[in-house]
């Protein structure tokens, strides 16, 4: 790879791709039972509203079969 001849001001910064630290981070730290339940009950939530549309709103979408079809007033006076 081609290497610049002049100076860079952030050498550091430059190679910093081929930086590797020996130190590990530390462990991420567990969520707690609050904070478990608190995420289950936000997911029920919202999956319950999801059904409970659908459930009210199915009615709205099913075409009326049993009514017979409407005709204007106009078309009857013909």
């Amino acid at each position: 790879m081609f290497r610049r001849r002049e100076p860079v001001p952030f050498a550091f910064l430059a190679e910093a791709d081929t930086f590797r630290s020996n130190v590990t981070p530390p462990p991420p730290e567990r969520p707690s039972f609050a904070e478990t339940a608190g995420r289950w009950l936000l997911g029920l939530t919202i999956v319950a509203g999801l059904v409970g549309s659908l459930v009210i709103g199915m009615p709205a979408l099913d075409p009326d079969h049993s009514a017979p079809p409407r005709q204007s007033q106009a078309s009857q006076g013909r």
